[in-house]
């Protein structure tokens, strides 16, 4: 947890790698995953680089393994999932690889390729025997109509023997697809003008596509027509069709006899498809056992030349020299993985790291664990922490279940929300291994442990509110007695219970009276509970807030801001909104029913809302008779005090920083001449700190100088202040009010929640016997399927958001400016992770 405090002190170091070392070197740190490389060819094409050919032969190799992965899954066989993480291959390794890849390639597309041809000879030998087999019911027809019948409906334009006498039929016979039929036949009828007699036949079966394996239907036909200038017509349209056309004898005998014949190849050819079948499944397994490990090895080694491509050689071109961020805890890792690096390589050179200097702004790193990385996602959402910024999400894991329970507090739908979250924290690790594309899956597993929290939380505010499922609990018993006898219970709709007679001045053990639940004023009661106890959250939480920027202004050297900056922010807050709460604080005690005093009986209470506004307004009211205008002696004095230094504080905001750094700057340039004077050397010559320092590589972490205006010009510095001033002002009455939603959706929840048992399960509750049972069963499952859709998920998201926009704009925006970039480290794992989530 000390880790999330701020993140971590980071150095800018450079590598000195020799050229046969470099590829190991950068697949130790990429196992490491803590070095963040920066490009120092930034002006060269990707083209120009040094290593682009290895690049390529990389692409080149992805390129072979998606096709095998592609053949793979067309088979439909099953890949292993990779065990043990295969290390990136050595140059050696790399050969060996390439060339088992372009073996195994043409292999498979040589298996592809006999199994296309063989399956297309299939195919026409299948079309074949069906055009043999339906033609003869066709043939069979013609013999029964007569030829010479068939001739002259043909040739209608000529009469009787001179017909017949112009020779024999002819045919063509074929397949063509059964949705190209109705286009096929028109066709063929305006091209002879009605001479052509088209007889088709539909196959049963569809067909296999040996291209695609897409089934396919087909017809039969066969087309009658005369002439050989009609047939060369007939046969251009039967290719524009895409028509596939068949020899077919006229022949019974001879279609017998080529039937028996087609039957016997097409026996042959199948026994053979089986056999190719058999041997493309054998290799296909044999590499399906190793392409996951082929897939990650080959990405590996795309990474490495990627990141070479971001070193620069050296004037001697002979060593490679790299800069990255590196977190100061882990350089004697970096270190570590240099070295093993070059002991992999048998280099005799070793690789060494220079840590320099730098006034650039640093990545940013907060080191997470399961638990935590929910939680620093929901603050990087927002923006990304300056460098070693203070950092919200320490502080998040608490507050923001916490105040999602306070608008979600019931103890049934915590229990649901925990039990949902407890399911996916104890199968987290099976479930994570079921990798998928749902998003709304993933975002729900990621939050797992917010869930768990969220839920476990809201089942203690529910307990507080004693409110489960929209009834409560009379567990420790009433601090509540009814002095009344059944008679006048009877007789009357709703009776008063007098504190005075009916409390025994003994509260409930824990949360509120269940006695609530029967009253009529409850939603009376609980709105004034529920709206204070949200402003008094509310202030405190801005006040946490604006405290936390102290911890900044003292880390990054601004002592001057505590005073001018945060001083007269928590004095302005605390003057005006922190005694709004010392007032209600101050209403709860003071004032009682049980009170002798009647100015302070609780009819005489005042309203704490009217009491600041005219606080505010510098005005007063006339209390009523018996009655104070304030809750204390000299409250109005102290309230025009308080106001008249909270607006003091306005101007001290507004002018204090910009004049303080304006005086600075005078300072310093009065300063400069003297020290230019004073100094022999004059700063040419080096001193002994910084020879020291710069020995060993010893870790020079960078400068944390914040985001802060003090070299900017006295106008901007203005300005920036004036709209940082006027926001705050504004802000802490808007943020104050904003705060009111935990009332809200508290409130909203509740009434929902019993709304639900009112409209739907009383409903199955009202009638006994055998249908009081089955209405009953009808009536829970509407009102547990309402409960899990509308109280906890539709409810719970709009908790959730709200929850969110308290700590984004509420909270952090007092104290956290967010203007830094994420540490990316170069980490094979990450970059795998990322590859998978893409597919």
């Amino acid at each position: 947890m000390g880790a999330m405090f701020r993140s971590e002190e980071m150095a800018l170091c450079q590598l000195f790698i020799q050229p046969e070392a470099a590829y190991t070197s950068v697949s130790e740190l990429g196992e490491a995953g803590t070095v963040q490389f920066r490009d120092l060819n930034p002006d060269v094409n990707a083209f120009q680089r040094k290593f682009v050919n290895e690049v390529r032969r990389c692409d080149e190799m992805e390129r072979k393994l998606r096709y095998i992965e592609a053949e793979v899954h067309k088979d439909k066989v099953h890949v292993p999932a990779v065990k043990d993480m295969p290390r990136a291959p050595n140059p050696r390794e790399i050969i060996d690889l390439e060339a088992h890849l372009e073996k195994t390639e043409n292999e498979i597309l040589e298996l592809s390729h006999n199994a296309v041809n063989l399956k297309q000879n299939y195919l026409e030998l299948t079309e074949l025997k069906h055009v043999l087999e339906k033609t003869e019911a066709f043939f069979n027809a013609q013999e029964e109509i007569g030829m010479d019948s068939l001739t002259k409906s043909l040739i209608s334009d000529e009469t009787g023997q001179q017909a017949a006498t112009r020779g024999r039929l002819g045919f063509v016979a074929g397949v063509v697809q059964r949705e190209r039929v109705p286009a096929f036949e028109r066709m063929l009828w305006r091209i002879s003008r009605g001479n052509v007699f088209l007889r088709r036949a539909e196959l049963d079966k569809p067909l296999e596509d040996p291209n695609t394996g897409n089934e396919i239907y087909k017809t039969v036909f066969v087309a009658f027509f005369q002439g050989e200038q009609l047939k060369s017509r007939i046969k251009k349209v039967c290719t524009g069709f895409h028509a596939s056309l068949y020899p077919c004898p006229p022949s019974n005998t001879e279609r017998q006899d080529m039937v028996k014949g087609v039957r016997t190849r097409l026996e042959d050819l199948n026994m053979v498809l089986n056999q190719t079948r058999d041997h493309r499944q054998r290799v296909l397994v044999s590499v399906a056992k190793e392409l996951g490990s082929w897939s990650i090895m080959v990405r590996k080694m795309k990474a490495i030349y990627h990141t070479l491509n971001l070193f620069n050689m050296d004037v001697t071109q002979k060593c490679l020299i790299g800069e990255c961020w590196v977190p100061t805890a882990d350089l004697p890792n970096v270190q570590k993985a240099l070295a093993d690096g070059s002991n992999a390589c048998g280099s005799s050179i070793p690789s060494f790291l220079n840590c320099i200097e730098t006034d650039e702004e640093p990545p940013t790193f907060n080191r997470t664990n399961r638990f935590t990385r929910g939680f620093q996602n929901l603050i990087d959402s927002y923006g990304v922490a300056s460098y070693r910024e203070c950092n919200p999400a320490l502080y998040t894991i608490i507050t923001f279940p916490f105040l999602f329970a306070v608008m979600f507090g019931d103890l049934g739908h915590g229990a649901i929300m925990a039990m949902f979250g407890a399911w996916m924290v104890a199968k987290e690790v099976s479930l994570a291994a079921k990798k998928t594309n749902n998003e709304i899956w993933n975002i729900f597993f990621a939050g797992r442990y917010i869930i768990l929290l969220m839920g476990c939380f809201s089942m203690y505010t529910g307990l507080v509110y004693n409110d489960i499922f929209s009834k409560s609990m009379n567990i420790f018993g009433s601090s509540w007695l009814v002095p009344y006898d059944n008679e006048t219970m009877e007789t009357n709709a709703a009776l008063t219970l007098d504190p005075k007679d009916a409390y025994i001045d003994k509260p409930y053990f824990i949360g509120i009276d269940p006695v609530w639940q029967t009253a009529d004023n409850k939603i009376i009661f609980l709105n004034s509970y529920k709206m204070k106890l949200s402003i008094i959250f509310g202030v405190v939480h801005m006040i946490f807030g604006v405290c936390m920027s102290v911890v900044n202004y003292n880390f990054f050297k601004r002592r001057y801001s505590i005073v001018l900056e945060f001083l007269p922010q928590i004095v302005f807050l605390c003057l005006l909104f922190l005694y709004m709460v010392f007032m209600m604080f101050y209403k709860w005690v003071a004032y009682s029913t049980l009170s002798e005093d009647q100015a302070y009986s609780q009819g005489c209470a005042p309203s704490v809302l009217i009491l600041f506004i005219n606080m505010m307004l510098f005005s007063s009211n006339e209390p009523e008779a018996g009655c104070k205008e304030f809750m204390f002696e000299g409250q109005g004095s102290v309230q025009r005090v308080f106001v008249l230094v909270a607006l003091c504080c306005i101007p001290v905001m507004l002018l204090g920083k910009p004049l303080y750094l304006l005086m600075a700057s005078k300072k310093k340039k009065e300063a400069k001449p003297e020290q230019a004077n004073g100094s022999v050397n004059q700063g040419i010559e080096m001193q002994q700190t910084d020879i020291e320092n710069g020995q060993n590589g010893e870790a020079k972490p960078a400068k944390a100088g914040g985001h802060d205006h003090e070299d900017e010009p006295f106008s901007e510095i203005m300005i920036h202040q004036a709209i940082h001033t006027i926001e705050y002002v504004l802000s802490t009455i808007s943020h104050t009010a904003s705060y009111l939603r935990l009332w809200a959706l508290s409130l909203a929840h509740a009434e929902l929640s019993e709304v639900l048992w009112n409209m739907v399960l009383t409903f199955g509750l009202k009638d006994h016997g055998y249908v009081g049972a089955v209405k009953l069963y009808v009536a829970f499952m509407f009102w547990a399927l309402f409960t899990l859709a509308i109280l906890v998920m539709m409810e719970g998201l709009s908790a959730f958001l709200h929850t969110l926009r308290l700590h984004w704009v509420e909270f952090m925006s007092k104290f956290y400016s967010g203007l830094g970039y994420i540490f990316q480290p170069f980490c094979f794992k990450t970059i795998l992770e990322n590859d998978d989530k893409e597919e």
